[in-house]
C-alpha cells in the first residue's frame, strides 16, 4: 500500500491527498509533527534529503515535492486522468501549477501567517497590505486562464493545475481576500473546487 508522510496543515500535502482522493487510491497516513521537527530527523531525512513533507512511499520507492508527486501518480494510475491529452495542454497545467507554487503561493503564505500564526500587536500590516495587492493581481490572472480554459476548470476538465490551487483558494475568506462580482469566474470555479467529494475529504484542522 501507498503511504503518505503528511502535516495535516500543509498546503503541499493537502495537495497530495487531494490527487490520491481524485484517483480513488487507498493509502496509509503518517503524521509528521512540524512542530516537533520530525521531518529533520535521521529517518525521514534519509527518505527525503530536503527534510520535508509530503512523501509517499511506494514499496521501497521514496517521491518527494508534491508536484513530482503528483505526476507519478498521474502516469502510475492514469484513470481517471488529471492531465489532458496534448502536449501543448500538458504543457499548460505545468504553466499553471508553476504559477500556483512560485507565484501566488509567496503572497499567500505571508497572509496566512500573518493573519493565522501571528499576533495582533505584532503583525506586520504592511507586508499583510502588500501581499493582498499582489494576491488580488494574480487573481486577475486567474480569472483571464479561466476565460480561456474553456470550461469550469482552469484547461476545460479538472485536471493537476487545480488540485495545485485548491489548498490557497480555498482559504481566500479566511485570509481577508474577497473574490468578488469582480472576478465572477474566480469565484465560480473555487465553488466548483470546494463542492469536489476529494477536496471535502481532505480538509483538515
Amino acid at each position: 500500500m501507498l503511504k503518505l508522510y503528511d502535516y495535516p496543515r500543509c498546503p503541499y500535502c493537502q495537495k497530495v491527498r487531494v490527487a490520491l482522493a481524485e484517483k480513488g487510491l487507498r493509502y496509509e497516513r503518517l503524521l509528521v509533527d512540524l512542530s516537533k521537527k520530525e521531518h529533520k530527523e535521521r529517518e525521514f531525512v534519509e527518505m527525503n534529503p530536503y527534510g520535508k513533507v509530503p512523501v509517499l512511499m511506494d514499496g521501497s520507492q521514496a517521491i518527494y515535492e508534491s508536484s513530482i508527486i503528483n505526476e507519478y501518480l498521474e502516469e502510475k494510475y492514469p484513470d481517471p486522468p488529471l492531465m489532458p491529452p496534448s502536449p501543448a495542454q500538458r504543457a499548460r497545467v505545468r504553466i499553471l501549477v508553476d504559477f500556483a507554487e512560485t507565484r501566488v503561493n509567496v503572497p499567500w503564505f505571508n497572509l496566512f501567517r500573518e493573519i493565522r500564526l501571528v499576533a495582533d500587536d505584532r503583525r506586520d500590516e504592511k507586508l499583510v497590505r502588500e501581499s493582498m495587492e499582489e494576491l488580488k493581481g494574480h487573481l486577475d490572472r486567474l480569472e483571464s486562464e479561466l476565460e480561456g480554459g474553456g470550461g469550469e476548470y482552469l484547461i476545460g476538465a479538472y485536471s493537476l493545475a487545480d488540485v495545485a490551487f485548491t489548498p490557497r483558494v480555498a482559504t481566500l475568506d479566511a485570509l481577508g481576500i474577497e473574490v468578488d462580482s469582480g472576478y465572477p469566474r474566480v469565484a465560480a470555479w473555487i465553488e466548483a473546487i470546494t463542492k469536489r467529494e476529494s477536496f471535502v475529504e481532505t480538509q483538515t484542522t
